[in-house]
């Protein structure tokens, strides 16, 4: 039986170039037993009408939040409640917009705001409003707000422009709507660790890193977003921590190892971005050292190794490691999957534009234990996420 069956989808329609694909859309979830509910906005109308889509999904079209009978004055709200999905293919960079600050001054943006239903966003645009640093802002505050998106295809675009804008191909955008309906991670547990660690030199100084834990935090979202029960052990951040995922907060290596080892057990997968400090002073002065003249020599002791101690306890968990360098990328990588028995690592070189502490993107090189290396370009970080959950599934299936 397909996925579809039963399930109730509200589409929304917006006023881009694209807005007749999806016809297409809707026609494909009909044929699978979806009951589709088509939302138009003003300016859908002027490039698709009604009567195409009540022919496809035989069901009446809505377009306008004040057009209903005196008895059904809150339909709205009832389409909202009972909707499985709320998909809006194509979605425009004004839809956007409004989604992000909670805008509801039309039926669609009021469904939005009113839905409980998972929410996916296929856009489509010229690629200049894509691109925008405004619009990026609003696809990543709805990402974290559970967004699902269908990020658009590159390509010759209607404006006679070549580049990322074209709405996603129905299959894509179908298989993304499918996914929510049945998360590929359902079941799985995953504990992540995020950010840097801290190792206190007295009451007020401490040895770290410019690590932001924006990785860390961008894979357990989209781990949850994916159906898996998220553990996220995370050092000291700026960030809010992932919705739906239980977070435990540390401040010391020692402290982040003892959190590991205390989830170990109950997981079925460990990611490891945590930039953890390897060694800590041997000795942490009490109070605050006043400022002298005299030098002040501070001896250092190793950290524990957590990835390593995770490995001596391997067992059936997959585990994932991160390998941040500047140089011999991939040698360095190489060496930590095999010394810390992993089955994948992730290599990423700091020192890359993009690709450094505290952006937003990552360029990254998986690397598996039998050899295999697969290098990404410059993806957002939660790109890279989504990308990185998808072969950790085909390792966890034995396909990867």
């Amino acid at each position: 039986m397909s996925v579809f069956e039963g399930k109730h989808i509200l589409l929304g329609v917006t006023g881009s170039i694209a807005a007749y694909k999806a016809a297409d859309i809707a026609s494909k979830l009909t044929q699978a037993g979806a009951e589709v509910d088509v939302v138009l906005t003003e300016h859908a109308r002027r490039f698709i009408t009604e009567v195409t889509f009540r022919a496809i999904t035989r069901r009446p079209v809505l377009t306008d939040l004040f057009d209903e009978p005196e008895e059904r004055q809150i339909a709205h709200i009832h389409l909202a409640k009972r909707a499985d999905v709320l998909l809006i293919a194509p979605a425009t960079a004004n839809i956007l917009a409004k989604l992000a600050v909670g805008i509801a001054d039309d039926l669609l943006s009021t469904l939005a705001l009113a839905t409980q239903a998972k929410v996916v966003i296929a856009p489509a645009m010229n690629t200049v409003m894509w691109q925008h640093p405004a619009t990026q802002h609003n696809v990543r505050l709805l990402e974290e707000r559970g967004a699902h998106f269908v990020y658009p295809a590159e390509g010759m675009l209607a404006c006679g422009d070549v580049g990322a804008g074209k709405l996603a191909d129905t299959p894509v955008i179908l298989a993304a709507v499918e996914q929510v309906l049945n998360p590929p991670l359902r079941g799985v547990r995953i504990l992540v660790t995020a950010g840097p660690t801290e190792e206190p030199v007295d009451a007020v100084r401490h040895i770290s890193n410019p690590s932001s834990g924006k990785m860390g935090y961008a894979i357990a979202a989209e781990a949850v977003r994916m159906g898996a029960e998220v553990t996220l052990v995370t050092g000291p951040t700026l960030l809010d921590p992932p919705a739906g995922a239980k977070t435990i907060r540390v401040r010391t290596a020692q402290q982040m190892l003892d959190a590991c080892l205390q989830e170990y057990e109950q997981v079925d997968v460990v990611i490891a971005t945590a930039a953890v400090s390897d060694y800590r002073p041997a000795e942490v002065w009490q109070g605050k050292r006043k400022k002298g003249e005299e030098e002040w020599t501070i001896r250092l002791v190793p950290n524990p190794d957590i990835l390593r101690t995770l490995g001596e306890r391997k067992g059936k968990h997959v585990l994932v490691g991160f390998a941040a360098e500047t140089q011999e990328l991939l040698a360095n990588a190489q060496a930590k999957l095999r010394e810390k028995n992993l089955d994948l690592i992730v290599a990423n070189d700091v020192s890359q534009e993009g690709s450094g502490f505290r952006t937003d993107t990552n360029r990254v090189t998986l690397l598996w234990a039998d050899g295999k290396q697969e290098p990404l370009p410059l993806m957002t970080k939660r790109e890279v996420a989504r990308h990185l959950l998808q072969r950790v599934r085909q390792l966890m299936s034995g396909s990867g």
